[in-house]
């Protein structure tokens, strides 16, 4: 994508940060980005091509600049979200408010204006497989448990596990783009991530931030502190790992290719990756002590953890996300380069350099 004026909110974050080196260059691209945080985008916030915002999107103040901002913008992405899991059944309203009611202004601006929204949503929409229900737990058939864009359900659980709530508030916002295109045309493309691992991901506690990160950020923090890895219920679950650099090169040819990418829904994963969550913990403690060339890592202590002890009360884990990625396939070109071991090695040999030789390194 060159010579066009975007919008990101969301700029600082994990995905934005790497969206952010890959959209600013020698392309003439004019960006103007949001967030409350800059520490991931340092390197950007000089870039004669970047004007950085570090406010509230909720703010009257910033809503006045959007306004302005995406009338005259090509296109908007939107990253902005709270999507830490520890905090859906801990803070519900604080991330019902951030992921659906402060979005929902943003969106009706776009379609006002017929400004393409780029949204960035999550494989949480589909809540758990039908598999899940299933007696004995079934997975013997692909339809009740592999993801589609267009004819998967999508299943939450009970009020009461309020670990639906982000699930929930981005479903609601899917469908109200999916409605403004209907009605009034707007053009859209919404990206489905599942599990993109790389630099930056996440904080480590104790280091850079305090609570509870993503499982990546767990384990290394458990790994580096050298204290035992936690499974959450046995860490029986199931994801799939993408590459940052290969989800990076799924959006880029979105943007170079809208014609394709327009008024679709996009899963971007890798199904050749899939593994559970205890078979996660033991590849990285074995990759670990490749890394740090100390044999003591391959037996680092895993213990299993209840959810509510882990979580807290209202928790509720998705069982299974295998990503059906025909569509990106078929419009883009696209297909996962980066097996499942050379992501991890990298994602962790750069925590590894950013938390432990930097900071040996400033401690001399």
């Amino acid at each position: 994508m060159r010579n066009s004026r975007i919008v990101i909110l969301g700029c600082g974050g994990y995905i934005g940060s790497h969206l952010l080196g890959r959209l600013l260059g020698d392309n003439g691209n004019k960006i103007l980005g949001w967030d409350l945080d800059s520490r991931k985008i340092r390197e950007h916030v000089s870039n004669p091509d970047f004007e950085f915002r570090q406010q509230d999107l909720s703010t009257a103040e910033s809503r006045q600049v959007l306004r302005t901002a995406i009338r005259d913008a090509d296109m908007v992405i939107n990253l902005a979200a709270i999507c830490n899991p520890a905090e859906y059944n801990t803070k519900p309203i604080q991330v019902l408010r951030a992921n659906l009611f402060d979005l929902y202004p943003i969106i009706d601006m776009c379609a006002e204006y017929g400004t393409w929204l780029m949204h960035f949503s999550t494989s949480e929409v589909y809540g758990r497989t039908v598999a899940s229900y299933v007696p004995n737990n079934s997975y013997e058939d692909p339809d009740l448990y592999v993801l589609d864009e267009t004819r998967t359900p999508l299943i939450m659980g009970p009020i009461q596990n309020q670990r639906w709530t982000y699930a929930s508030a981005k479903q609601i916002v899917e469908r109200l783009i999916f409605a403004h295109y209907r009605e009034a045309g707007l053009p859209f493309t919404i990206i489905r991530p599942l599990n993109f691992f790389g630099p930056k991901m996440d904080y480590l506690p104790g280091h850079d931030g305090e609570g509870i990160p993503r499982v990546l950020a767990c384990f290394m923090t458990a790994l580096i502190d050298r204290v035992p890895m936690q499974l959450v219920d046995g860490g029986t679950a199931r994801r799939t790992i993408l590459s940052i650099d290969d989800a990076m090169n799924a959006i880029m040819l979105m943007l170079q290719n809208p014609g394709r990418s327009k008024n679709h829904i996009f899963n971007l994963g890798n199904p050749d990756s899939e593994v559970t969550i205890r078979e996660l913990a033991l590849l990285m403690r074995r990759i670990y002590a490749s890394i740090t060339d100390d044999a003591t890592y391959l037996d680092h202590p895993v213990i299993d953890i209840p959810a509510e002890a882990f979580y807290g009360p209202g928790y509720e884990d998705c069982d299974r996300r295998m990503p059906n990625i025909g569509l990106a396939k078929q419009l883009l070109g696209w297909s996962p380069e980066k097996s499942l071991e050379q992501t991890m090695y990298e994602t962790m040999t750069a925590y590894r350099k950013e938390y432990v030789i930097r900071d040996c390194e400033l401690a001399e």
